[in-house]
């Protein structure tokens, strides 16, 4: 049997002194020190080795951990007479923002001085010194948790200044899931509060700081300079697309296999790899997801394990209310298929609303989405943006996103079931029953627009056929005809066992009261479209006949729907 793999433990030493199961990273640290970078912001997906990376770093480099270095031997970086030397030598300011998940600015900006107090606490013994002036013990004694924002911007900046009085040495600063609490800030609504309080504490931490040796910063998404490191212009960031320490976070496949092989699940190489592997760093290709693979490792079970350990919330949000063109796209992905588009990897929140852009970079920054390959900008003319070629990155994360779907209709949601299984038997007046009470519990949650109803069809039949995908792509294929914009929506469900279900074809159309009568007359509209287009003839092509090809004609007035055939 293999080592016992601990799930859930980020503390380094105590990973290596129970001698549970674990990957060396230490390469990291031999890398990130000899590219002499003054601070490295490194973004990576959550659950990808950060925190235990950085409590790696603190272990080797803290003076508090002088006295263990029986924790690096046998590791890589302990190879070198040169690392063995520096272990344990410099004083270390170590912060992580990973529960600072606030829902307003007060209590955010009370969770962050509450975590710089809890450093002036450990470092308590400082305060005693002879070198300590009088003002400095003020300024010692000012940190608390309700200390005016002026003091705690200050508070690491003056903690690197005690420390290095007393030690002799600059200090190393360790900032770990920096990001977590403006992801919160956005979807709670006190973004520019926070990012202007984050502003002035980065700027005298990493910039202004002259007792400053290295600092390592590392988080899911790189915030727009604009936002919060406009006076940060040391900054060395490494996105997922950069080629600087690639293997450093998440495990490569033959870590993975080796890892299999000693847990005696060698059989299942390529089930894991199917539901795990697919993340790119780089150019390094075969980046497997470190949390999942621990768990299979742990319970020798498939699941979604990291897909299941965060909310999703802001990312379900921006794809539910993504206008036509995001759906469409999200629809072409859960089909397999690849999507084309430009990526700006500093993600500026006050644009995700509707922009296509920043959404499919947050998606790719947080690891749901996969880059293929994309053009280099030396072969572009001027003002052309390079094209990347996305996909999702692999099963485990096409199963999360079918989940999201169907949770978009929980409202609804045995309703919902039950139209699906009204159209599959053709009860047509059940399904016209079921289908307004669908629309009555889920159109105002896909409008969400600054001009409530102008776009809520649209919004919701757009989110309804991700819906019927997810649902139904065991037995069909779905299909969809994006020619025309608003109004106007075909879906073809195109059965993959003909002889067992008929062929669907769905035609969507919002009333339009200086064109129709009435909403009867909207969906015989519909329906001659169908007729007119032709959208029969593909599935006739393909050896479907007449006869088992159903035609539905979709028409919408705000909430009400009529569906004829």
């Amino acid at each position: 049997m293999g080592r016992t793999v601990a799930i859930g433990l980020q503390d380094f030493g105590d990973l290596i002194q129970k001698g549970y199961f674990y990957i060396d990273k230490t390469s990291f640290i031999k890398e990130w020190w000899e590219n002499g970078d003054s601070v490295t912001l490194i973004n990576r997906p959550r659950r990808f080795g950060k925190t235990l990376n950085m409590s790696m770093v603190e272990h080797f480099f803290s003076v508090n951990y002088a006295g263990q270095r029986e924790l690096f031997q046998g590791l890589s970086v302990w190879s070198e007479k040169a690392y063995r030397e520096i272990q344990g030598t410099y004083p270390v300011i170590s912060l992580s923002f990973a529960n600072v998940k606030e829902t307003n600015y007060q209590n955010a900006k009370e969770r962050i001085c509450q975590l710089l107090t809890d450093l002036y606490v450990k470092y308590h013994f400082l305060r005693e010194c002879d070198w300590m002036t009088e003002s400095d013990k003020v300024f010692f004694d000012s940190v608390c948790t309700n200390m005016p924002e002026v003091v705690a911007t200050l508070a690491v900046y003056k903690l690197s200044d005690f420390l290095f009085r007393y030690y002799g040495k600059k200090v190393i600063i360790l900032l770990d899931e920096y990001d977590t609490p403006m992801q919160e800030a956005y979807v709670d609504g006190y973004w520019d509060e926070l990012t202007a309080f984050t502003r002035n504490l980065f700027n005298a931490s990493f910039k202004t700081n002259p007792w400053l040796e290295r600092a390592l910063m590392t988080g899911i998404t790189r915030v727009s300079r604009e936002s919060v490191f406009s006076d940060l212009n040391n900054l060395e960031v490494v996105t997922t697309t950069s080629d600087k320490y690639e293997p450093s976070f998440g495990f490569t496949e033959e870590e993975v296999f080796a890892a299999l092989d000693e847990c005696e699940l060698g059989e299942k190489k390529d089930d894991v790899k199917r539901w795990y592997d697919g993340f790119i760093f780089g150019t390094h290709k075969d980046i497997y997801n470190p949390w999942s693979v621990l768990n299979f490792l742990d319970k020798g079970r498939l699941s979604t394990y990291w897909a299941n350990t965060s909310s999703n919330t802001l990312i379900g949000r921006l794809l539910r209310e993504g206008n036509r063109r995001i759906k469409e796209k999200f629809e072409m992905l859960l089909r397999g298929e690849t999507i084309r588009t430009s990526v700006d990897e500093q993600i500026v929140y006050s644009q995700l609303e509707g922009n296509e852009t920043a959404v499919w970079s947050l998606l790719l920054a947080s690891g749901y989405l996969k880059v293929l390959n994309y053009e280099k900008e030396e072969d572009l003319d001027e003002g052309e943006e390079p094209q990347y070629e996305l996909m999702l990155t692999n099963y485990e994360v096409t199963r999360m996103f079918g989940s999201m779907v169907r949770g978009w209709f929980n409202e609804a949601k045995e309703d919902y079931n039950d139209f699906i299984s009204a159209m599959l038997h053709d009860d047509l007046e059940e399904m016209n029953a079921y289908m307004n009470r669908v629309a009555l519990g889920t159109f105002s949650y896909f409008d969400t627009g600054k001009n409530p109803g102008e776009e809520e069809p649209e919004r919701f039949y757009h989110g309804f056929v991700l819906g019927l995908m997810v649902d139904l792509q065991k037995r069909y294929i779905i299909t969809s005809n994006r020619e025309s914009g608003f109004g106007r929506y075909d879906v073809i469900l195109e059965p993959k066992k003909p002889d067992m279900d008929d062929a669907i074809i769905l035609e969507f159309k919002v009333h339009n009261r200086q064109k129709e009568k009435s909403l009867e007359e909207t969906a015989q509209m519909a329906l001659k479209q169908i007729e007119q287009k032709k959208y029969a003839e593909q599935l006739i092509a393909k050896g479907i006949c007449k006869e088992h090809i159903r035609r539905y004609g979709f028409a919408f007035e705000g909430k009400k729907v009529l569906i004829k055939r």
